[in-house]
């Protein structure tokens, strides 16, 4: 009995014990009803804050047990939640506070979702999170002080968020810590050095925020650091020596810093450092050759420092070098002789602009596993070796902006793995070799800025992969070849600048994937051709200073991607229309060609068109009102046209324009008022038209404008006051029109003009003295043919950088100013045609005489010296008195003259009555008067000695007759 009654009581015990283990697996099932509501009530709360547009949330719910529930992870007893991973599961919204009522929680990612809001600091709750990941999300504010309390914390990842403020030095007190991930946020203030006590740690990620100060010493202190990656900071300050006791770090990334001093040599004892990257700082001095014992480095960058010195790193100690870049710095010299090895696994060598120098680095050839070689702007010169093709792993070669001359070798047809050659701005003569149509794999080719010539030979169509050519300005003749098209791929072909000759192939509407091509700049002659059409891609081309002719085929129209064109100074006719199919057009340039008709207003339909050059050709009509829909326009060219009618008030809305050319048409009407309205304008040229009426004053709002050409125009009145607020203006020319009045004083304000031409015009009244303020005033001052007068003002001479004046035919008077001989850049001077005086300036001695023909009393050389001209003034005066003189002489000795004549007339008559009476009256009686006798010789008469006795006597005037003789005759 008593054996039974311990079996039963043994029985009873395994019974209990069975129900026990029956009631804890239940509850570990179930978990107690109370706990599992909460935690449901908690998860349910979280579910309903949070935006879940993919679903990843659906499953939460009372029907589901919780630990199937996606993204909870739940102890092995299900007593307990200890992980909520939702990460990329595209949520939104604030983080739920209920998250910290998961206080078993081990691990908490929500990373890589769209979360907002600040980090709670209730995390700090959440003793027993080992990882905690919030990055790539756009949370914001600072990182909770509370972070710190979270003793167990082992991962911290909350970088790639909009977070600010400093780094919390709570983060020290994190002593398990392993992973800190902080990159790509907003973070200020310095890395706290409290990071020291972080002994664990292995990873430390700072990139990406706006951390400044210096690098703390302290961090000497994470023994186990293996990642230091702190670019893209302000970091400044030298690199810290310690760094150096850092023995189990392999990536130090300190990039785009302005960390300055030298690189310290103690970095050589990083023995296990595979990545060093130093970019973009301030370091200076020499490379330490002690980094030469780092065998484990794989990258070193160097690159855009002050670095200087030789080269001191050799590839044959760095046996695990892959990839060095030391470019932008200021290195000598050439490459070590010893720097390749045989079995080198060197495959990027970047030393581009620095200053290195001498022929091509032979040392290189040793190092056959180099991929991509860079030694673009050096001071490189000398030809390129023939063994050039030992590089036979050989894909991108960088040779560019060197002074390496000769021609290309043969050889490099050899590389077969080329894919980009870039040898541009050298000095490489001769053709290109044959040999490169060998390189099928070739993508880039970068000939430009070289004096290479010969033909573009057939060959290179064979590199099939060629995805880009570059030949500009070099001496490459003869046609493009036929077989271009090809060259399926090709999206970019850059011929400008050379001599090609004849006609564009055909094939060339083959290249489909064709971009960008320019032609321009060479001998090409004939039409497009109508494959022209297949290039749908096409949305760059230029073919300007060529010989093209004939129409535009209608084909070109399909070209719908077409966002630059440039056709100018070529022979094309016909209609602009095929190239308006395209609505994406920026710039379109015609200018000098003979294109004819109406500009089509189909142009409009392509709104950001911001260029349009259509001058020097022959169209016709009027500007259509639909180019006012071109509200990014900012250059209008359609000068030397045959363009007729006004301009339309629609180009008002094109409020961007800075560049307004319609010179050179036949356009009428007043001159618009809404130019003024053109904020942005900085040229207006509306010369040689038939614009009438006046100048609008609402031109003065275009603060901007620099130049302002009006002339050969019909407008009229005064110049408004308002010019003077235009005070960025250079050119003024207004001449030719028929304005009127005063020169308004307020153009001194336009302080920088350096041209003003106001000829031929009624402009009245006297020269502005506050002309004499535009002291920028350079290539002319011209105010000929008008109707001024008054003096030149004196204050001309302060025109120092002035080279031409014209002031001729006007009214002015005076003398010239002693200060214009001050002028000394003048080199040309007109006043002419005045009413001036007195003495011009010694300095205008060197200009010919008819700078200063037909003023009134001018003197000096190259006219008559004015001690000359005082003469002539002096003798003429005296020749008026001795004309005065010589008319009274006149006189008198006419009236003596009459007198005398009288006389003798009574004589004669006399002598004639004495003659008749003796022929009358007998020969021998005398007949006296007064008891006298007649004594007929006494008064001269004398006869002729041939004919005394048979001729009358000859009256001959005795001027010894005396007085009293005379007196007597007339008793």
């Amino acid at each position: 009995m008593l054996k039974n009654s311990a079996m039963g009581s043994l029985w009873i015990c395994h019974f209990f014990l069975f129900l026990a283990m029956l009631s804890a697996a239940f509850v570990t099932t179930l978990g107690d009803d109370n706990a599992s509501d909460s935690y449901s009530n908690w998860l349910l709360s979280i579910k309903s804050q949070l935006v879940d547009p993919l679903g990843a949330l659906n499953n939460w719910s009372p029907m589901v047990p919780i630990c199937s529930w996606n993204g909870l992870t739940c102890s092995l007893d299900h007593t307990h939640i200890i992980g909520l991973n939702l990460s990329g599961s595209g949520i939104s919204g604030s983080i739920p506070i209920e998250l910290t009522h998961l206080t078993s929680l081990q691990t908490l990612d929500l990373s890589s979702n769209s979360l907002n809001g600040s980090i709670p600091s209730e995390f700090g709750l959440l003793q027993n999170l080992r990882t905690l990941q919030l990055f790539s999300n756009y949370l914001s504010g600072p990182i909770p002080a509370e972070i710190g309390n979270l003793m167990k914390l082992q991962v911290l990842r909350i970088g790639d968020n909009f977070l600010t403020g400093e780094i919390t030095p709570s983060i020290g007190n994190l002593s398990e810590l392993e992973v800190l991930g902080l990159s790509y946020c907003h973070f200020n203030g310095s890395i706290p050095i409290e990071i020291g006590k972080l002994k664990n740690l292995v990873s430390l990620d700072l990139q990406m925020n706006s951390l400044g100060g210096l690098i703390p010493t302290e961090i000497q202190g994470c023994e186990k650091l293996q990642n230091f990656a702190a670019s893209n900071n302000l970091l400044e300050g030298d690199v810290p020596s310690s760094m150096g006791s850092l023995a189990s770090l392999q990536i130090l990334n300190l990039a785009n810093n302005s960390l300055s001093g030298t690189i310290p040599s103690s970095l050589s004892h990083l023995s296990n450092l595979q990545y060093l990257n130093f970019l973009g700082n301030k370091l200076s001095g020499e490379v330490p050759s002690e980094l030469n014992s780092l065998s484990q480095l794989q990258k070193l960058d160097l690159s855009t420092n002050n670095l200087s010195g030789p080269i001191n790193l050799v590839n044959s100690k760095l046996r695990s070098l892959q990839t060095l870049v030391l470019s932008d710095n200021s290195f000598t010299g050439n490459i070590p002789a010893n720097f390749c090895f045989k079995g080198s696994i060197l495959q990027q060598l970047f030393l581009a602009r620095n200053k290195l120098s001498g022929r091509f680095p032979m040392e290189l050839l040793n190092c056959s596993s180099i991929q991509q070689l860079d030694l673009s702007d050096n001071s490189f010169e000398g030809q390129l070796p023939t063994t050039l093709d030992q590089l036979e792993n050989l894909t991108d070669l960088l040779l560019n902006n060197n002074s390496f001359m000769g021609s290309l070798p043969s050889e490099i047809g050899n590389i077969s793995t080329l894919e980009s050659l870039f040898l541009f701005h050298n000095m490489f003569t001769g053709k290109i070799p044959d040999e490169i149509g060998r390189l099928q794999r070739l993508k880039v080719i970068y000939l430009y800025d070289n004096q290479m010539s010969g033909p573009i030979p057939r060959e290179l169509t064979n590199c099939t992969s060629l995805r880009e050519i570059d030949f500009f300005g070099n001496h490459f003749s003869g046609p493009i070849p036929d077989t271009i098209g090809k060259l399926k791929d090709l999206v970019l072909l850059q011929l400008r600048q050379n001599d090609l000759w004849g006609p564009i192939p055909p094939s060339m509407g083959y290249c489909k994937s064709l971009q960008l091509l320019a032609l321009a700049d060479n001998k090409l002659s004939g039409s497009i051709p109508p494959t022209f059409s297949y290039l749908s891609e096409l949305t760059l081309i230029t073919l300007y200073n060529n010989s093209f002719q004939g129409p535009l085929p209608e084909s070109l129209s399909l070209l719908k991607n077409l966002r630059i064109i440039n056709f100018s100074h070529n022979k094309f006719t016909g209609s602009i229309l095929p190239l308006t199919g395209s609505n994406s057009l920026n710039a379109l340039d015609l200018t000098n060609n003979s294109f004819s008709g109406p500009i089509p207003s189909s142009l409009a339909m392509s709104r950001n068109l911001s260029r349009l050059r259509l001058a020097h050709n022959h169209l016709t009509g009027s500007i259509p009102s639909e180019l006012g829909d071109l509200t990014e326009l900012n250059f209008l060219d359609l000068s030397f046209n045959n363009l007729t009618g006004e301009v339309t008030p629609r180009l008002s809305k094109c409020t961007k324009i800075e560049h307004f050319l319609l010179s050179n048409n036949r356009l009428s009407g007043n001159m618009p008022s809404w130019l003024g309205s053109l904020q942005e304008l900085g040229e207006l040229d509306l010369s040689f038209n038939d614009f009438h009426g006046k100048v609008p004053s609402e031109l003065g709002n275009c603060s901007k404008l620099l130049k302002l050409s009006l002339h050969h125009n019909n407008l009229s009145g005064e110049i408004p006051q308002e010019i003077g607020n235009l005070t960025s203006l250079n050119v003024l020319n207004l001449q030719s029109n028929n304005f009127s009045g005063l020169i308004p004083s307020t153009i001194q304000q336009c302080k920088k003009l350096y041209e003003l031409r106001l000829s031929e015009n009624l402009f009245t009244g006297e020269i502005p003295v506050e002309l004499g303020e535009l002291r920028e005033l350079q290539v002319i001052l011209d105010l000929g043919k008008n109707l001024l007068s008054g003096e030149i003002p004196s204050s001309l001479g302060n025109l120092m950088k002035l080279e031409r004046l014209n002031l001729s035919f006007n009214n002015l008077h005076g003398q010239v100013p002693p200060s214009l001989g001050k002028l000394t850049s003048l080199h040309v001077v007109n006043i002419s045609n005045n009413h001036l005086e007195g003495q011009i300036p010694s300095t205008f001695s060197e200009f010919p005489l008819n700078s200063f023909m037909k003023n009134d009393h001018l003197c000096g050389p190259p006219l008559v010296l004015c001690s000359e001209s005082k003469g002539q003034d002096e003798v003429e005066l005296s020749n008026k008195e001795v004309a005065a003189i010589i008319v009274a002489i006149v006189f008198t000795s006419t009236v003596i003259c009459l007198v005398l004549l009288y006389i003798m007339a009574r004589i004669w008559c006399n002598w004639r009555k004495v003659a008749i009476s003796s022929a009358e009256g007998g020969t021998g009686d005398k007949k006296t008067r007064n008891g006298e006798y007649w004594n007929m010789n006494s008064f001269g008469f004398i006869p002729s000695p041939d004919k005394q006795s048979s001729e009358s006597p000859t009256c001959i005037f005795n001027p010894k007759i005396d007085a009293d003789a005379m007196e007597n005759s007339l008793v």
